[in-house]
């Protein structure tokens, strides 16, 4: 066995010879794309200009007398007599905003209402490279249903969005082995309409079909063969040419909600997915299997061990926290990125609604807390590290402790939080942050400066906003005076909804971001920060993968951090076992070689511990492996990490790093790659 400083510091080689992350190999094509436009009747959303109706809730038809619309702050801007047999009401033109509309009875107590936006009119396509993008799982809300699909788009394309995140059931496309439908599915009419509206799709699946589950297995796991994977993966990037232009191989694989799988099975698995997608088509964009909960170190070291870097084209993860622990939380993320981009595809912080349901919605000043939430998260996010950032979600939707996420509402009509979002599309289009402003003495004031398109025109700009730590009982209340240097040019000012503020910038920085543009080159008048960027590492694919493939009943969170998410194989002392152990050719030759384990902990017993393997295209093949694990006293820094590897000549050496555990918290601090 080689010493596991060999591996140390063959990564700690590839990470000082990295270059930045803009060098990364994966690139975004580009797709057709044009000025969206309103095609046909919105629910509730309308351009600057176009004059606003509401519909009149049919319960309280016959009973409302008059209406009023109320802006996001509850002040009434319009009203009017309600007709008696009238189906909506005649509100007229309203500046760019959001709205409550009330319906009243005689005596102006409000019997129902519904909500109304007014978007600024897009001048311009969205940028090819814009960082701001959107979760819709339009396939799902919109069920075979065409016409919801082309609503849900065009209202994702109105708010400014570049990529879309859809869903995709792998049982549906294929509920035989090798027998794919023919017929066309929600997910193809799907994304044919969003790639119509010039939106990217991000398409992603967690089911494994029934044919496909390995013994002791279920349906919310991976397959146990991973050349079903690889032949799913190709047949669906072959399908979806054109129309999905990057996948995600799987979603949140790390917590028990889908799956509950250890790193090294993640990594696994990402590679066989990776290796299938590019035969199918070489240009789409393969995502990592996307991870979530507090990222930690324990993680990325397994990814970085098992030399996953070069089976993904953006390193993909998901965020809950409040924006400002993105910068303290994401160390980990920026390290197992490897210089590919990253990807927040899911961040939101739920609110619990405050309605009956089905409505579900959030209190008055629920909303108004989420929509400020908005570009405090996109635009810390940015910060942070992220390339592209995906809110959480478009359409109505609830999940556990009555929390509701949805930017719309049950009809489709908008939240604030939904117009905040098509500020941010806007004034951030195509936006790379420049840095963070910190202002002397005031820790509670955030201030992140962007080279951005806003309407087409280059400019930079800051988004400013002030906020204390804490949870949403605590929000929306600080308040921070602020001014900008002397010397820098401000062209215009808007607030968190668009809303123009003339040309000067307020006095006092609140909760509601402001969004201040800048004369091109003025941002670097202040002292910023720079944002965090990720270290890339070469490296090339290969085709052999190595596969370690326990049954769920050894897995084990060992929860060394709070709201993390570290599935581990816990294994007994002192009993044999056989060790699962699978090498896949996803190649097109056979090819020959050796297998050996490269580092075992002193005293640990595997045998063999060499292997001679011959594989056939597209081949499987066991090795024969018996484990014991002698009896010790578990600590952090005990050694707990196996470490095969491969050598196929010409073919690469492909390498598989699993740990194995007699209880949780053990051993978890040894063996990090980045540190040692």
């Amino acid at each position: 066995m080689k010493d596991v400083n060999t591996c140390r510091l063959w990564l700690i080689a590839a990470l000082l010879i990295g270059l930045n992350s803009s060098l990364a190999s994966a690139t975004e094509a580009p797709i057709e794309r044009d000025v969206p436009r309103v095609q046909g009747e919105l629910t509730g959303v309308f351009l600057e200009g176009q004059a606003v109706t509401a519909a009149i809730p049919a319960d309280v038809t016959g009973k409302a007398t008059r209406w009023q619309a109320l802006d996001d702050r509850g002040a009434a801007v319009a009203s009017g007599e309600v007709a008696g047999s009238a189906s909506h009401v005649e509100i007229g033109t309203l500046g760019i905003g959001w709205y409550r509309v009330e319906f009243l009875g005689q005596d102006g107590t409000p019997l129902a209402w519904t909500t109304a936006a007014v978007l600024a009119k897009p001048t311009t396509p969205v940028p090819q490279d814009s960082p701001i993008c959107l979760d819709s799982a339009t396939a799902w809300f919109a069920k075979d249903d065409a016409a919801k699909q082309d609503r849900l788009a065009l209202l994702t394309a109105l708010a400014g969005a570049n990529w879309v995140r859809d869903r995709l059931r792998w049982r549906d496309m294929e509920p035989q082995q090798g027998s794919f439908t023919d017929a066309q599915t929600t997910y193809d009419t799907s994304a044919r309409i969003q790639t119509s509206h010039g939106l990217k799709v991000l398409q992603v699946f967690h089911d494994t079909p029934q044919w496909a589950v390995a013994e002791g297995d279920s349906r919310g796991r991976y397959a146990g063969d991973l050349r079903d994977v690889y032949r799913f993966s190709k047949a669906m990037a072959v399908r979806f040419h054109g129309t999905v232009h990057a996948w995600e191989p799987w979603n949140e694989g790390n917590v028990a909600t889908f799956g509950g799988h250890t790193t090294d099975e993640m990594c696994s698995y990402q590679k066989a997915a990776y290796l299938g997608f590019k035969a199918g088509d070489p240009n789409v964009l393969v995502c990592w299997n996307v991870s979530t909960a507090v990222p930690t170190r324990l993680h990325t070291n397994l990814v970085l061990l098992n030399e996953t870097w070069p089976y993904f084209d953006a390193y993909n993860t998901h965020t809950y926290d409040w924006p400002e622990s993105y910068e303290r939380l994401w160390k980990p993320v920026h390290d197992a990125a490897c210089g590919r981009p990253i990807w927040v595809t899911e961040s939101d912080r739920g609110i619990a609604y405050a309605t009956p349901e089905p409505w579900c919605d959030l209190s008055r000043e629920g909303e108004i807390r989420k929509a400020e939430f908005m570009a405090q998260s996109y635009a810390t996010s940015l910060f942070a590290g992220a390339d592209r950032h995906f809110h959480f979600i478009l359409g109505h939707y609830c999940e556990g402790g009555r929390i509701q996420f949805g930017l719309l509402r049950l009809d489709e009509s908008p939240r604030p939080s939904y117009v905040a979002l098509a500020a941010i599309g806007r004034f951030l289009a195509g936006a790379k942050c420049l840095g963070k402003w910190s202002i002397e003495g005031q820790p509670n004031a955030h201030v992140y400066a962007f080279r951005a398109k806003p309407d087409g025109q280059q400019q930079d700009i800051l988004v400013a906003w002030a906020e204390k730590p804490g949870d949403w009982d605590q929000k929306g209340k600080t308040v921070v005076d602020w001014a900008l240097p002397e010397g820098i040019t401000i062209d215009a000012v808007y607030d968190y909804l668009g809303r123009s503020l003339g040309s000067k910038v307020p006095d006092q920085l609140r909760p509601t971001a402001v969004f201040v543009l800048l004369s091109p080159g003025d941002a670097k008048r202040l002292p910023l920060t720079a944002p965090h960027r990720s270290i890339y590492r070469p490296g090339e694919p290969g085709q052999v993968v190595l596969q370690l493939h326990m049954s769920p009943s050894t897995s084990v969170n060992i929860e060394q951090i709070p709201w993390a998410s570290d599935i581990e194989h816990k294994v007994q002392p002192e009993a044999e076992i056989e060790l699962p152990l699978y090498a896949y050719n996803f190649g097109e030759q056979p090819v020959r070689g050796r297998i050996a384990v490269e580092h075992a902990p002193t005293g640990w017993r595997l045998t063999p511990d060499t292997w001679e393997v011959t594989l056939d295209p597209i081949g499987r093949h066991k090795l024969d492996c018996r484990f014991l694990m002698p009896q010790r006293q578990p600590e952090k820094s005990s050694d707990t990490w196996i470490i095969l590897r491969g050598d196929f000549g010409a073919e690469g050496t492909p390498v598989l790093a699993f740990r194995l555990i007699s209880q949780p918290g053990e051993g978890y601090e040894a063996l990090d790659p980045i540190t040692h």
